[in-house]
């Protein structure tokens, strides 16, 4: 396949859109509400307004008929701003929307995906729990058939935008039986908000992605219609394997985003701070710590176009976002650090954007397979076993 990731016009118009409202809405109010641990519901609505949480969905469920290169860019524009508001888009549609779009019912989809491309309503995605984190298949939640009900017990944690006031269904990954040598068989069944026995913990105390919604669930004695299963009973396992291959692009091209912010905000600062009566960029080792932030940036950037390119075209995928989370989360790191350094002491202070990528950063090594679990599968994908 070509290598060429230009953006085709589409894609560059949008583009510039997300950029223009990333910073002209985001940038000039997001602070405040991250630093109260507040949601941004005004921000989250002029989203939904802008369509952009149905950018990978068809026009007949509420979408815009894009693609997954289109919700990355989306990512990489908000995110160069703030975190909090690109995980709220990114999980909003990659955990949210898609495994309803993918693997759900057609009763299904004129449901739930109308209101969840308009931003009216958010879904979540309920697969980590208290003591199976990268052991996804360790699920111990159960759901077990009780006529034309499922009856849920057990709990959920690290859940975004499940507790939301616009939060409508999180779809939960449940043991709903087990093959004759005894290992479980997981489904996915959704759970609209509000049912019975679901319990929404208070908002986590979190060192990063302050003004994003996540949470801890309960389930205790939950029932939902036998009609909320997503996809083939005993075949979630393999369902959120697909997701969570997919969603890794989307978080490689948010913590893109992220490692370019930095830089954006380091060549300002650089231009502006004086010290020893010069402009501390005309310092080479300034100059040499930005550079090096740039290839972070643009190599990241390659890496999860790449993969979204092979999704997009039908191809083979899983190897590519893997490389992509792995390698665009090491460099936001890498560039959140050194954009502190290089802001100096106002680098350590909450009112500079940089403070804010630096805690944001490193959950973007953890949420969504973390960068052990990332060396696992491209080595699996190269024939390394054991």
């Amino acid at each position: 396949m070509s290598l060429d990731h230009r953006l085709s016009a589409e894609h560059e118009e949008l583009r510039r859109t997300v950029e223009e409202f990333a910073q002209e809405v985001v940038a000039p109010k997001i602070g405040d509400f991250y630093e109260r641990h507040e949601f941004p519901y005004e921000i989250v609505r002029e989203m939904g307004r802008m369509g952009l949480f149905g950018l990978p969905f068809p026009e007949e469920y509420g979408g815009m008929g894009g693609d997954y290169l289109a919700l990355g860019i989306a990512l990489e524009e908000l995110a160069r701003v703030d975190s909090s508001v690109a995980i709220t888009l990114e999980a909003g549609v990659s955990l949210g929307a898609m495994p309803i779009y993918r693997f759900g019912t057609e009763e299904q989809k004129q449901e739930w995906l109308p209101r969840l491309c308009s931003g009216e309503m958010l879904g979540a995605f309920g697969l980590t729990e208290p003591d199976c984190g990268s052991d996804a298949g360790g699920t111990r939640t159960t759901a077990v058939r009780d006529g034309d009900e499922w009856v849920i017990n057990g709990s959920k944690s690290f859940i975004t935008n499940s507790g939301t006031d616009i939060t409508g269904l999180v779809t939960v990954t449940a043991v709903t039986g087990r093959t004759p040598e005894g290992k479980p068989l997981i489904s996915s069944i959704i759970v609209p908000s509000g049912t019975p026995g679901f319990t929404v913990a208070a908002p986590y105390s979190k060192v990063g992605w302050n003004a994003s919604d996540t949470r801890e669930l309960a389930f205790s004695d939950v029932r939902v219609p036998v009609s909320n299963l997503v996809g083939e009973e005993g075949r979630g396992y393999a369902q959120f394997l697909r997701i969570l291959d997919e969603g890794r692009i989307a978080i490689a091209a948010l913590a893109t985003g992220l490692a370019q912010g930095c830089v954006d905000e380091s060549v300002k600062y650089a231009k502006e701070r004086h010290a020893f009566g010069r402009p501390i960029g005309d310092n080479q080792a300034i100059q040499f710590k930005i550079a090096d932030m740039e290839m972070n940036a643009y190599t990241a950037r390659l890496a999860w176009r790449d993969a979204a390119s092979r999704l997009v075209a039908g191809e083979p995928f899983k190897k590519e976002a893997a490389l992509a989370k792995l390698h665009s989360s090491t460099v936001a790191v890498d560039n959140a650090r050194e954009a502190t350094q290089i802001h100096g002491g106002y680098g350590f202070m909450n009112e500079y954007p940089v403070a804010r990528m630096w805690r944001d950063s490193k959950i973007l090594e953890i949420g969504e397979g973390t960068s052990e679990v990332q060396r696992m599968l491209i080595a699996r994908e190269l024939g390394l076993t054991g």
